[in-house]
């Protein structure tokens, strides 16, 4: 789908109450209703999809590694009559997710193996993921925690969270610490509130971070209440995870808005993905449509290598593509780092255009993004002059 970049904001629409027109307003506009009635079955996708035979033989094989479920919000933005859909292809399982490449992983990230205690992941010196649920609003098909989220895998997540800040508060170098999971906006307010107290209390953290997909798939959990308990915790930073522009609905901005307003700052995560998001036009029009939300275009993530996943793992020659297309064609704030996260647990390698030509000890040889050249000189060390001592006063 193509879009007006000169007129984004008719862009922002609602999809609701869509195939639930029955239901009243005061429901569907209630978190607790959205997650009641997630589209689990193929027997409900039916009701609505017309399915190709990959999709609804994935949907009868999606218990035996990532369960399928997808709230009304965003079951609502799929286009029912196309399988090659983007919105589609993020939450309806295919068949392709049970062949599995020879350089896939399970733990592409190498979690399990820099978890000093259960749940939490301490592989960068200053900082941690602590991950605190094991549950999501809607499960996407490339998730690179499908192992242990849902349920549906081979492997649980069994957090210990005293045994957690027990190592946080004994660990003195760790400043920053990412709430993840599954998803934590999925507690009610009174436990998310519990976790985040207690890590205030520990004085060397600095800094606090929540990665969440719920206000995009649950729009309705980001209540006046729930922006006000965020907001005693400052300071407290919140990456999202957008991938297309048509997930930005009325609703999504509405929500994202009323965070900024509780003085919670914001990024945005898309993972590059096969069919999505994997061209110029659609990025860009994502990041200006993030910032009009207040959200600041963070990461663009290449695809992990996830089992099951091949078939949305876009190469990384289009990410590249993709920073090219955006640097000096847009806004500075409209342009994400495009990074891998080295296999095995390497962490985030940035990767960019080749914007330089040649360095040495003398100059900088480089290009803009209208591939012409310039040459920047290296700053040369003043050659010492020595200095005759001052003649002695007689």
């Amino acid at each position: 789908m193509r879009y007006d970049q000169n007129d984004l904001s008719k862009d922002f629409i609602s999809h609701a109450p869509g195939y639930w027109a029955a239901d009243p307003p005061e429901d569907w506009d209630h978190h607790i209703w959205q997650l009641k009635n997630r589209v689990n079955s193929l027997s409900q996708i039916e009701e609505h999809l017309t399915l190709c035979e990959e999709e609804r033989s994935g949907i009868l094989l999606s218990g035996t590694k990532l369960a399928l479920s997808v709230t009304p919000h965003f079951f609502n933005l799929i286009d029912e009559a196309d399988p090659e859909d983007p919105i589609r292809r993020q939450v309806i399982p295919r068949i392709e997710e049970t062949l599995y490449e020879e350089t896939d992983m399970a733990d592409p990230c190498g979690e399990d193996s820099h978890m000093p205690v259960p749940g939490l992941v301490h592989r960068y010196p200053d900082r941690v993921l602590f991950l605190v649920t094991d549950r999501c609003a809607a499960y996407c098909r490339y998730c690179t925690r499908s192992r242990v989220v849902s349920g549906a895998g081979e492997q649980e997540l069994e957090t210990d969270f005293e045994a957690a800040f027990r190592y946080l508060e004994e660990h003195t170098e760790i400043r920053d610490v990412l709430l993840s999971g599954g998803d934590p906006l999925l507690f009610s307010d009174q436990k998310l509130e519990k976790i985040l107290s207690r890590l205030r209390s520990i004085p060397h953290i600095e800094f606090l971070r929540i990665g969440s997909r719920v206000p995009v798939f649950l729009p309705q959990r980001i209540t006046p209440e729930f922006c006000q308990m965020l907001q005693k915790y400052h300071p407290l930073f919140l990456s999202i995870h957008v991938n297309h522009p048509r997930e930005l609905t009325i609703e999504v901005k509405e929500g994202l808005e009323r965070l900024a307003n509780h003085g919670v700052p914001m990024g945005n995560q898309s993972v590059l993905l096969r069919g999505v998001n994997d061209d110029v036009e659609t990025m860009r029009v994502l990041v200006h449509k993030l910032l009009m939300c207040r959200v600041r275009p963070y990461y663009l993530y290449q695809c992990d290598l996830i089992q099951g996943s091949s078939h949305l793992r876009a190469p990384a020659s289009k990410g590249i593509e993709i920073i090219e297309g955006l640097r000096g064609h847009t806004s500075g704030y409209a342009i994400p780092q495009f990074v891998i996260d080295a296999p095995g647990g390497g962490g985030k390698v940035p990767v960019n255009p080749d914007y330089v030509i040649h360095r040495d000890e003398e100059r900088i040889l480089m290009r803009n993004y209208k591939g012409k050249t310039f040459e920047y000189p290296e700053p040369q060390t003043p050659a010492s002059t020595a200095l005759e001592p001052a003649a002695l006063v007689q």
